[in-house]
């Protein structure tokens, strides 16, 4: 089914959700966090019961089951709750005061009160795999509100109408709960949303998708006459290692957590684990192929991501040394991907890493075989950045779990241990990113409370009288929030 033809937004639209974005930062920054906080939760619950009319929708666009679009609106009407928890107190303001000392060792310092402030209307660029989590309403759009920055959201071409509805609820929520008008908008259009970035109302932005789009307005942000920050989450191999001792202990069960993790969702999870590492004598090319011949193939998102990931398929399985253990059962479907598994070793890998260690986006995966330890850390050696590594170990693999783990924490956000990548909790310890090609910056995460981080700036105010201070920085603390004090020593 092709997407529901909306008309792209006009210029003079952008231009007026722009404004309105730009005039509504001030006002929503300036609320205090237990406010914002109810306007979050009022977001939720209008989404919830809205769920009736939104999964249809959701259906007929992207082809997920009502099932998985169902846990996946759950999950975000979740997290604006919990963000909605994390901000009420105000901690994630962070406020400190060094209070004024005639006395201090170098030299009289001033009174200094320092706190973090919304950076002003952010753009948010929706995924295409999670219409609901990582799309209108998703991490990106709550992590911002949360920070008390406006959202200007570029809906994805994958599925408008449901882009379209879902901003309507959210926007009438949020007005209705008070949120000043422009507080958040929707937009569609690929030339609409470049122009946005562009656009110095524009203070940040977000983005999940793919390493050529992510990198192209990771460009235009920094080429600003006013650079902004731009949090792309762009692609992922995410390999696990299986130690000897995990084969020889539970190699069934390692092959058939394989087999879900990667072929789950049709692959189109930012988590599905690329390559799997196992030892040369593992013994499993039987299970893994069995396992693998029974998914069935499944429809992707669209015709655009069906065409790449047939393309990549063939690339891949065209390099000498890869040989194909499994294709799915129902075969090549006219509009379904069929889950394939491929093996190859280490060397055949490195010999060919431009073809191989490239992510395809699809129920794809690589089994390779390593020949010694040294190749399993030569093969770590050889990745960039990731959002996940994983390993598969016993108290046997101790030793060389113990050389493994520094190479993978380097070039991974997330180490997971005997479990596997699909699957991101929404909770405060959650990292959710990784070095470059994973993300644009690997300090900050997409998933999680900590999300909100990437929308707010630090601002020290230096001896200003009391009348002038914002609430969160008066002596009074009208907004009772916790806040650190240094005192004279």
């Amino acid at each position: 089914m092709t997407a529901t033809q909306i008309p792209d937004t006009t210029q003079a639209e952008l231009d007026a959700a722009l404004q309105r974005a730009a005039e509504a930062a001030e006002p929503f920054g300036a609320q205090p966090p237990a406010e914002r906080a109810r306007q979050l939760r009022a977001v939720a619950d209008a989404l919830d019961a809205a769920a009736g009319e939104l999964i249809p929708l959701a259906i007929s666009e992207s082809h997920l089951s009502e099932g998985r679009l169902t846990g996946e609106l759950k999950r975000t009407t979740f997290q604006l709750r919990l963000f909605a928890e994390t901000i009420e107190t105000g901690e994630h303001l962070r406020v400190t005061f060094d209070q004024a000392d005639a006395d201090f060792a170098l030299g009289p310092k001033p009174d200094l009160r320092r706190m973090l402030l919304p950076v002003g209307p952010v753009l948010v660029f929706a995924a295409s795999n999670f219409p609901f989590a990582f799309s209108v309403a998703g991490g990106d759009t709550a992590a911002a509100l949360a920070a008390g920055c406006p959202v200007v959201l570029k809906g994805h071409p994958g599925h408008p109408e449901l882009s379209v509805r879902t901003g309507e609820i959210v926007a009438d929520a949020l007005r209705s709960a008070g949120a000043p008008e422009g507080t958040f908008g929707v937009v569609l259009g690929f030339e609409i949303g470049t122009a946005a970035l562009r656009d110095e109302r524009i203070k940040a932005a977000a983005f999940t998708g793919s390493v050529p789009a992510g990198r192209a307005l990771f460009d235009i942000a920094n080429s600003r006459s006013k650079p902004i920050p731009f949090f792309g989450e762009l692609g992922s191999l995410n390999p696990v290692f299986a130690a000897p001792g995990a084969v020889a202990a539970r190699g069934a069960d390692i092959a058939k957590g394989y087999v879900t993790s990667y072929s789950g969702n049709a692959g189109q999870l930012c988590t599905k684990p690329g390559l799997l590492f196992l030892p040369a004598d593992h013994g499993l090319e039987a299970a893994l192929a069995e396992e693998s011949a029974a998914v069935a193939a499944h429809r992707l998102l669209n015709d655009r991501l069906h065409e790449g990931y047939c393309s990549r398929r063939a690339a891949v399985t065209e390099v000498p040394g890869v040989r194909v253990l499994a294709e799915g059962a129902a075969g090549e479907a006219a509009d379904g991907a069929v889950p394939t598994l491929l093996a190859t070793d280490v060397d055949t890998l490195l010999a060919n890493r431009e073809a191989l260690l490239e992510e395809v986006f699809g129920p794809l995966s690589i089994v390779v075989t390593y020949a010694s330890e040294d190749e399993a850390r030569r093969a770590a050696e050889a990745f960039e950045g990731n959002l996940t590594a994983a390993v598969h170990a016993d108290d046997a693999d101790t030793d060389f779990v113990a050389t493994l783990l520094p190479l993978l924490r380097d070039r991974a956000g997330r180490v997971l241990f005997n479990g596997w990548p699909t699957g991101v909790a929404v909770s405060p310890a959650m990292q959710h990113g990784g070095p470059y090609p994973a993300t644009t910056d690997a300090r900050f995460t997409s998933v999680g409370t900590a999300a909100l981080d990437r929308f707010l700036r630090p601002v020290t105010y230096q001896n200003v009288p009391a009348a002038l201070l914002p609430p969160a920085l008066r002596d009074d603390n009208p907004w009772n929030l916790p806040r650190a004090v240094h005192t004279p020593r």
